[in-house]
């Protein structure tokens, strides 16, 4: 089933437009930091959301799964795709549940897919490894045939898109301001624990340095230097 031409998703909305960007770079930055999107489509039965892993290539999104999945079949065969991703950054704190709010980063995507075949599947494979694990396909054995042949892998061209960013303090009134309670801002802080290894390793395999590195690196996700704008 082919969903409806989204009518123009790159039109500011009229309720916190100031919101809205039109920085190619900084959705690149998203796209590039995030792991995972969520698909949507209209399937057969009616509307899905699907979360998968991604990577961007440059002007295009990857996707990959298994040839019979249905919502990634469903695409290349031309239905209409909306695919978001969203960063939290923080929770901005007021002193009334009103005001509360977050800090984040998100964008959607639209449009149809392609299927990528041969050389260009393949290396959409590795772009798609290398994004979650830098460096993983230098360290593992290449696809199969019967594998490929078992995956299915998409490209959305990044041509319709809306991108929103939120950074600011609590908008509490004056009323609020002089009362009790606390506000700021949370900042979100995410980390990789320490690799666990797998039951069956053979002896004596280290712990691969990318994955070392990132293990010890803490991701502060809100810049807290000067603070949010207000």
């Amino acid at each position: 089933m082919t969903g409806p031409e989204p009518s123009d998703p790159t039109l500011v909305p009229a309720r916190h437009a100031d919101r809205t960007s039109s920085d190619r770079a900084a959705l690149d930055d998203l796209l590039d930091s995030c792991l995972v999107a969520h698909v949507g489509l209209v399937a057969e039965h009616g509307p899905v959301v699907i979360p998968t892993a991604y990577a961007r290539d440059g002007d295009q999104l990857l996707l990959h799964g298994s040839t019979g999945s249905r919502w990634m079949r469903a695409l290349a065969d031309g239905d209409a795709a909306c695919v978001s991703v969203t960063q939290l950054r923080a929770l901005v704190v007021a002193r009334s549940a009103f005001e509360s709010s977050m800090h984040y980063a998100s964008a959607v995507l639209f449009g149809r897919c392609t299927v990528l075949t041969d050389a260009a599947k393949l290396a959409a494979l590795d772009v798609i490894t290398d994004h979650l694990i830098p460096g993983r396909t230098a360290q593992v054995r290449r696809p199969t045939p019967r594998e490929l042949a078992a995956t299915l892998v998409l490209a959305l061209p990044i041509e319709q898109w809306s991108f929103k960013t939120s950074d600011g303090w609590p908008q509490d009134g004056p009323d609020d301001v002089a009362g009790p309670a606390w506000a700021g801002v949370l900042p979100l802080v995410t980390s990789w624990g320490t690799p666990r290894p797998a039951p069956d390793l053979a002896p004596g395999i280290a712990v691969p340095a990318q994955l070392a590195a990132l293990a010890q690196l803490a991701v502060l996700a809100t810049p807290p230097a000067e603070g949010p704008r207000r």
